[in-house]
């Protein structure tokens, strides 16, 4: 239900999923593209890592996540398969650190391409899905190639990937990048295939340039204020949480909390209804 004022709106619990979006923490691809934008062409930045000072915003952000009990209600964590958003996914959203002689694989090993962390454990974590739709901007820039899917099992252990089809990356050209309203269909497609699931509580890691263009598709019916919180730009290792509503009823799942009522059986006219049975037929003859 719109209101007259277009102030508030009212749908369905179970139409609606919680998103709680995530950019990575700072690359260092971040810190060369800010000395000079050239060195975003560098293969020297192939699949940029943390630095250390990422890595302090990724262990920044788990506090507040836990602080918050944040993570206690997320049931599915959405990462691009990159490897600077999975170490920002499982920094910030695994669990503890991993001991040898738990039967639950890792999230990530230890010393992942040299970064002198601990193993991060995998139990109770939510499950960790890669998924290719929330990559960044694809193309030219060597820092958005990934590796081949079998080099990330092993440094990331407990990380569904069954979800990418190709070991090697077969999206990312060196010699096209891909066009920005190119990346916001592909954004709306994620969303989409986001109510193909069925957890109602996701955090998504992904990327600011794919973040930016994804969420410029909304608030166009909203108060300049609002549109403003939705589509300005994530910086490095920023949360923030939204609400999507299934307008279309892409998803299919029922509420789980509704009840129907009327059980067991009995008379229950409303008097607002009978008011209007009354005032519109008057006294039968």
């Amino acid at each position: 239900m719109d209101t007259s004022s277009g102030q508030s709106i009212l749908y369905p619990l179970h139409r609606c999923k919680t998103l709680h979006l995530v950019r990575h923490a700072q690359g260092f691809h971040n810190v060369e593209g800010d000395k000079n934008p050239d060195a975003y062409l560098s293969y020297d930045l192939f699949d940029a890592s943390l630095t250390p000072l990422g890595w302090k915003q990724v262990d920044n952000l788990r506090q507040h996540v836990k602080a918050s009990g944040l993570s206690k209600r997320i049931e599915l964590v959405i990462v691009s398969p990159l490897l600077r958003t999975m170490q920002t996914a499982v920094g910030v959203f695994g669990g503890e650190a991993h001991t040898d002689g738990v039967d639950a694989p890792p999230l990530m090993n230890e010393n992942v391409v040299n970064s002198s962390r601990h193993a991060i454990s995998s139990l109770n974590s939510p499950p960790f899905v890669a998924v290719e739709l929330c990559r960044e901007h694809l193309g030219v820039h060597p820092c958005d190639k990934r590796r081949g899917i079998s080099e990330y099992q092993n440094m990331f252990p407990a990380i569904d990937f069954s979800l990418i089809e190709r070991d090697e990356d077969i999206l990312w050209k060196p010699d096209i990048r891909e066009k920005n309203e190119e990346v916001a269909a592909r954004g709306l497609k994620f969303l989409e295939w986001l109510w193909t699931r069925k957890e109602k509580e996701i955090a998504v890691v992904s990327h600011s340039g794919f973040l930016f263009h994804t969420l410029s598709a909304f608030g166009n019916d909203c108060h300049a204020n609002v549109k403003s919180e939705i589509c300005t730009h994530f910086a490095n290792c920023e949360l923030r949480s939204v609400v999507i509503i299934d307008r279309g009823t892409i998803g299919s799942d029922e509420s789980s909390t509704n009840f129907p009522g009327k059980i067991p059986q009995g008379l229950d006219l409303p008097s607002d209804v009978a008011d209007e049975k009354l005032s519109g037929s008057g006294p039968s003859k």
